[in-house]
């Protein structure tokens, strides 16, 4: 009997870690149960999804995954410049994250870049974008679908 190997039509138990360059980690699952995915469930970004295809069951990996693959470039369009009166009942700092709502009433949450006694500039961009990650896996299990 041939291995199963991870490609469409799978389901994957494994650990994960996404590592920043600097080698802080941004997420894990080696402390804590593994995580459970169907290949195109939309549980892992695609670009990670594709960079499992071809493990089995017992492989262990660490991937460089670019920011075109993971969370994207940031857009300049994203960071947006906001006047201070907007902000009158907070107390703000550099790296504060605020929740605001769209026209859809949907929250979309930013990250306070600068402020100033006149304007707050906020980045709406995902906190990963632009970045290379480090994706290190260990597959547990797969199984046919």
């Amino acid at each position: 009997m041939t291995e199963i190997r991870i490609g469409q039509n799978t389901e994957v138990t494994l650990h994960f870690a996404l590592h920043l360059e600097n080698g802080d980690t941004v997420d894990s699952t080696f402390d804590k149960a593994p995580a459970v995915f169907k290949v195109g469930d939309g549980n892992l970004l695609p670009g990670f999804e594709a960079a499992l295809f071809g493990f089995k069951a017992g492989d262990k990996r660490i991937i460089a995954v670019p920011p075109e693959s993971a969370f994207g470039q940031a857009n300049p369009q994203n960071v947006q410049v906001m006047p201070r009166s907007q902000f009158t009942d907070m107390e703000l700092s550099e790296g504060l994250l605020v929740i605001f709502n769209d026209a859809a009433n949907t929250e979309l949450p930013g990250v306070v870049k600068a402020f100033d006694d006149a304007q707050v500039t906020i980045d709406f961009n995902h906190p990963l974008a632009g970045k290379t990650l480090s994706f290190e896996v260990e597959i547990l299990d797969v199984k046919a679908l």
